[in-house]
C-alpha cells in the first residue's frame, strides 16, 4: 500500500527505557512487540524507516560507569553494546511479524550484525527493509540522540521522530513534576538550544538544524503516532527552522 505521505524516509529514535515496560531493568517483550507493530503499520504505507535505539534500559554510560569506577569512555562503549542488544531484540520482534530488518552497528560485531555502511543502509531502505542503527556513533562522549541526528543526516531522512515515554511533546518544564509546564506545538531549533529544554542533546539539535531536518517529538504510547506523522497530522511538537 502506498499513500500520499508528507514524509517518505524517516529516522525513528527510541529510548532504551521504552523497552523496559513495567520493569526496572532490561527488555520487556510487550513494549518491544508494540513498537514492532507500530513500525510495521507505518512501513505498509510505503514509507522507508530507519531506527536508532538507546541502551539506557541496560546500561547508562555516564551514570553507571561512575558507580563502577570506570572512566567515561569505557562506560560509553559498554552503553554502545547495550544498544546492540536492544537492536537485536527489536529485529527479532520485527521478523516475527514478517518485517524484513537489518541491524547495522557503528562498531564491528560481524557475527551478529552488519557494519554500518551508508550506501548499503540506503539500499536496504529502498528495498523496503527496516534498518536499525546500533552502537551510537561508534565513539565515546556522544549520545544516541546525536547518533540519531547523524544517521538521519547521512541517509537523507526527511524528518526525525523522537519517541518519548509518557510525554506528548516539548514542554517548558517537566510536566510530570510541574503541572504549570507549558506545551509547545511548534518551536525552533534555536529555542531548544537557547532555552536549554531537556528534550534532546543540543549537539543533536544543532546537527538537525544544520541539515534542515525537522524533528517531531511525540508520545510513543499513543497508538498510530508514526502513521499520523507520516500523513502530516499535527501531533506532539514540531521542531524546525
Amino acid at each position: 500500500m502506498s499513500l500520499n505521505l508528507k514524509y517518505k524516509r524517516i529516522l525513528l529514535k527510541i529510548s532504551g527505557e521504552a523497552l523496559m515496560g513495567e520493569q526496572d531493568f532490561g527488555i520487556d517483550q510487550k513494549p518491544v512487540a508494540m513498537i514492532a507493530n507500530e513500525i510495521k503499520n507505518a512501513l505498509e504505507t510505503g514509507a522507508e524507516i530507519a531506527v536508532v535505539v538507546g541502551g539506557g534500559n541496560i546500561f547508562r554510560g555516564m551514570k553507571n560507569s561512575a558507580k563502577l569506577g570506570m572512566d567515561q569512555a569505557s562506560g560509553d562503549y559498554v552503553g554502545m553494546l547495550a544498544t546492540v542488544m536492544n537492536a537485536i531484540a527489536l529485529q527479532s520482534a520485527l521478523r516475527q511479524i514478517n518485517v524484513e530488518c537489518r541491524v547495522q552497528t557503528a562498531i564491528d560485531i560481524n557475527k551478529v550484525a552488519e557494519p554500518y555502511v551508508r550506501f548499503r543502509a540506503m539500499r536496504h531502505l529502498e528495498k523496503g527493509r527496516v534498518v536499525i542503527f546500533a552502537a551510537g556513533t561508534g565513539c565515546p562522549f556522544f549520545t544516541t540522540d546525536t547518533a540519531a541526528s547523524l544517521r538521519a543526516s547521512e541517509i537523507g531522512a526527511e524528518v526525525m521522530l523522537m519517541a518519548k515515554n509518557g510525554v506528548d511533546g516539548v514542554y517548558s518544564d517537566d510536566p510530570r513534576t510541574n503541572p504549570d509546564a507549558k506545551k509547545y506545538t511548534n518551536i525552533t531549533y534555536d529555542d531548544i538550544i537557547v532555552k536549554g529544554l531537556k528534550v534532546m542533546d543540543t549537539s543533536a539539535c544543532a546537527l538537525c538544524k544544520q541539515n534542515n531536518i525537522p524533528i517531531v517529538v511525540f508520545d510513543f504510547a499513543e497508538k498510530g503516532s508514526i502513521l499520523k506523522v507520516l500523513k502530516g497530522e499535527d501531533i506532539g511538537t514540531y521542531v524546525g527552522g
